[in-house]
């Protein structure tokens, strides 16, 4: 009998399989989709939400919603939408953090923010690290779709196509959240640099 090992994966047929109740076939269809899911949950996990919890999550929401899969797009991007729908849900859930004062940064994260304000351009290693940290806390700001977008558009570099087959937006609707959720870090920006300076 010949090696399938090399084989590519057969979704159709497991999908029959699944339908069917194919317990062995659900397990090789999570094991071939986990790789993409466990990507998605990780570049928007929630705060204070286990990873493997978020994904498995996606992954019920998935079986639970099968028969509504009409096979109009491919299952990946079917299931990429579950997930990045389910991570927005999560930041939903989750209370609004109080007014980011700048008495939340770090030494560190203060230190990169004046040398912002200041137009200092030299950052070191750590500093980068700061800068990132504060990204995500000026991030943590915005409403969940707003940082949503901005983190796939300007951090992760996907396209407005890329974007709209993982979250079922049109692209006007992607360049608009964007626009403002930019107009809205920018606010933040500019508040944090007059508290600064009081």
């Amino acid at each position: 009998m010949p090696d399938d090992a090399d084989a590519p994966f057969d979704i159709a047929r497991c999908l029959e399989r699944v339908r069917a109740r194919d317990q062995q076939a659900a397990r090789e269809l999570v094991e071939h989709l986990y790789p993409l899911v466990i990507r998605i949950v990780r570049s928007h996990l929630p705060r204070r939400v286990p990873e493997e919890d978020l994904a498995q999550e996606v992954f019920m929401k998935m079986f639970t919603r099968l028969d509504q899969y009409q096979g109009t797009m491919p299952l990946p991007h079917w299931v990429s939408r579950i997930a990045v729908t389910t991570c927005i849900d999560h930041l939903r859930a989750q209370k609004r953090r109080p007014e980011f004062r700048w008495a939340d940064l770090s030494e560190t994260e203060a230190g990169v923010l004046d040398n912002v304000i200041t137009n200092e351009n030299d950052i070191s290693a750590g500093d980068a690290l700061a800068a990132r940290e504060l990204i995500h806390k000026l991030l943590a700001q915005l409403k969940p779709e707003d940082r949503m977008v901005i983190q796939m558009l300007d951090l992760e570099q996907k396209t407005l196509a890329e974007i709209s087959a993982l979250t079922g937006w049109n692209t006007t609707l992607i360049k608009v959240r964007a626009f403002r959720a930019r107009r809205k870090l920018q606010k933040f920006f500019q508040e944090l640099k007059k508290k600064e300076r009081s």
